[in-house]
């Protein structure tokens, strides 16, 4: 068991037979985001999200969110990252923000409004992309084999140590123009596995990830493609569906998009320029 996983009792039902035994579940808890940052010249303190995640690798996924949010620009904008204390429990994390950040806490209610089903137009969401400073991937850059493309899914399967344990969990990972995987994070929720790899990424110096794509085990939504692209990634690459708004994005901001990965059949969305 490790911290990611969880045992319990369970009754296995197999046909007419029951029988007791222990089994493993992907643990899920609350973590609330709090960044420190000037106000009107002075300290403030501000909680700024409240995610359900897989402990483990908060600080990065603290750094991703904050980062695809459009929060930070840099690692450089974070002056440190710590838990907060006991009084507040496990599962609250503060980001010091460097003096002269400018935070515009506005970014983040309109992507709330621009990522729930509230109605919101699709255009709406490009258009809160743009206003965040996303930008076009440039056309002349890396691409990526179909054979090399072919092999992801069982290289993401064969890294995901807690999903072994518990069956419950999302991958992400990192991966270059060999099919290595440079990073990889799991998670309950595919969105914060995605955070994870893009703040292990920038905590490092790596971004923007122009030589890298994202590799997912779920499906492609709007959201992972906009994460992908403020990271200046040029593929994703996803086990399951893309859905309408992921392949909009795409094409308009000129990212490939590959969905139903599975061996070596898949489906090029957007940017089929990039797959050799």
């Amino acid at each position: 068991m490790s911290g990611s996983s969880l045992a319990t009792r369970i009754t296995r039902i197999s046909g007419a037979s029951s029988h007791a035994r222990d089994d493993l579940l992907a643990v899920e808890e609350p973590l609330e985001i709090r960044i420190g940052h000037e106000s009107d010249g002075e300290r403030v303190s501000s909680s700024i999200s409240v995610t359900m995640r897989t402990p483990g690798n908060d600080e990065e996924l603290a750094t991703g969110f904050l980062f695809t949010e459009s929060i930070i620009r840099s690692k450089e904008d974070i002056a440190f990252i710590k838990p907060c204390g006991s009084a507040d429990g496990d599962n609250v994390i503060r980001v010091e923000l460097e003096s002269g950040v400018n935070v515009d806490l506005g970014l983040l209610q309109r992507h709330f409004y621009t990522t729930s089903s509230c109605g919101v137009c699709g255009k709406a969401s490009l258009d809160s992309l743009r206003a965040a400073g996303a930008s076009a991937i440039p056309p002349n850059g890396v691409s990526f084999s179909r054979a090399m493309l072919a092999t992801l899914p069982a290289r993401l399967r064969k890294a995901q140590k807690t999903f072994d344990e518990t069956g419950g969990l999302h991958a992400a990972a990192a991966f270059d123009r060999d099919g290595k995987l440079l990073v990889l994070r799991e998670d309950i929720g595919r969105h914060n596995a995605v955070d994870k790899v893009i703040g292990a990424l920038l905590s490092e110096g790596l971004l923007p990830a122009s030589e890298q794509g994202l590799m997912v085990s779920g499906r492609a939504s709007f959201e992972l493609m906009q994460k992908a692209l403020l990271a200046g990634m040029p593929l994703l690459a996803a086990v399951s569906a893309p859905s309408s708004l992921a392949v909009q994005l795409a094409r308009e901001f000129n990212l490939s998009l590959v969905g139903f990965l599975r061996g070596d059949t898949f489906n090029i969305y957007a940017g089929e320029e990039r797959i050799a």
